[in-house]
């Protein structure tokens, strides 16, 4: 019997809002691309943007830049991370983040991970003890939050500042405190596969008035800062302005006006993504050999992606459910692979950063698979692509 084949496509987004694309026209329409070339008292896209996302975050200050990876290296920037510095970060990541300590001349320190794939706190525990690293880049990949209130506390014993890459979390929350609202910087990307799309962008927020100071002087606001809505006060500016290198990383208006529409949506995208996720976790539920990833009741997640175990799988079983499923059009990603392969880089593949050994994450990686799902997807989709990936477990079970 022919088996059933989903023909939908895996990195297909939603179009640009109507009001996006309006916005967008009219700077298009008027030229003023760049953030600080302003006519009169207009504010500009970028800057309301700024102001916008500072607001949904709850942040005092908000900086919009080229890229997620520029806004982690801002943030690492302003905390003054040195060349050689050691700087602690997930060995689960995507490999701007480690790239970002890396650009600065310093060097990463992995911290294991757990069968929920969020930072191990013994680990970081020890690390944060041994190492002499002063910061944490914490990145909530794929979207899991750690048990944020027992890190603050491993990371204020041991006097680390942590940034949070926040690139999968925008729109989340541990406890009702929003993603990146616990570090000293939250860093988000725009990029297109993430919560919303200018193809390329980042968002870095902080409470810190000279930190954030430091910040937009470096994204290159030369003296034009008094031109930003949620920046702090020009006294402050005062102190960092001719000690702050210009490391040029705007973002412009024509992106920032594609984004605006797309942050005010969020909240309702995010119970869309959501029901996707629940409607495929609910499917492979109770499948003989995989297992699911229980998300903690603390978080509130954003389900742009979905992740699972094929637990004692060897690496040819788990590409032959690769295969399998990918002959029936479902892309499953696998970090146990040992070459990378698209975004599927892992910590021993980053050979920029001194070798290590993460036995825990490696067990983990070996066998977890990852699946995007986009909001072009709809939930009978999630119905078809699950019986899929449970059919052809079974088959290898």
């Amino acid at each position: 019997m022919d088996k059933t084949r989903f023909t939908g496509s895996f990195t297909q987004q939603e179009p640009i809002p109507e009001a996006g694309i309006a916005a967008a026209m009219e700077v298009l329409q008027h030229g003023r691309l760049h953030r600080y070339n302003l006519q009169g008292d207009e504010a500009g896209e970028t800057a309301l943007l700024e102001e916008e996302f500072a607001a949904f975050t709850g942040a005092k200050y908000a900086l919009a830049v080229a890229s997620g990876g520029y806004a982690m290296g801002c943030a690492l920037r302003a905390l003054e991370v040195q060349p050689g510095d050691k700087v602690l970060s997930n060995g689960f990541t995507l490999a701007p983040v480690p790239g970002a300590i890396a650009s600065l001349g310093a060097e990463p320190v992995f911290v294991e991970t757990t069968d929920s794939l969020t930072i191990d706190l013994p680990d970081l525990a020890e690390k944060a003890a041994t190492s002499g690293a002063r910061v944490l880049l914490l990145s909530h990949m794929r979207g899991h939050i750690c048990d944020m209130d027992a890190l603050m506390e491993i990371c204020d014993r041991a006097g680390l500042a942590v940034v949070e890459d926040c690139a999968h979390t925008m729109g989340a929350a541990w406890k009702n405190v929003p993603s990146g609202r616990h570090g000293v910087f939250g860093c988000y990307s725009a990029q297109t596969y993430k919560h919303i799309n200018s193809g390329e962008g980042g968002v870095l927020i902080s409470d810190d008035a000279e930190l954030m100071a430091r910040a937009i002087i470096q994204s290159g606001s030369y003296m034009l800062y008094g031109r930003h809505r949620a920046a702090p006060p020009a006294e402050v500016f005062e102190r960092v302005k001719y000690v702050t290198p210009n490391i040029s990383g705007r973002m412009d208006n024509l992106r920032a006006a594609i984004l605006r529409p797309q942050l005010a949506d969020l909240p309702a995208q995010v119970a869309r993504w959501n029901a996707l996720y629940r409607r495929v976790e609910d499917g492979l539920r109770n499948t003989p050999g995989l297992r699911i990833i229980e998300r903690d009741a603390r978080a509130r997640i954003v389900g742009s992606s979905i992740q699972f175990l094929l637990p004692g799988k060897s690496p040819e079983v788990i590409q032959s459910v690769i295969a399998a499923c990918l002959d029936r059009g479902v892309e499953l990603k696998w970090f146990g692979a040992d070459q990378p392969a698209g975004f599927t880089s892992r910590y021993d593949s980053w050979q920029y950063a001194p070798r290590q050994t993460l036995p825990k994450t490696d067990r983990v990686l070996a066998v977890l698979m990852d699946m995007r799902l986009p909001l072009t997807f709809k939930e009978t989709d999630c119905d078809q692509i699950a019986a899929i990936i449970r059919d052809e477990v079974r088959a290898v079970a």
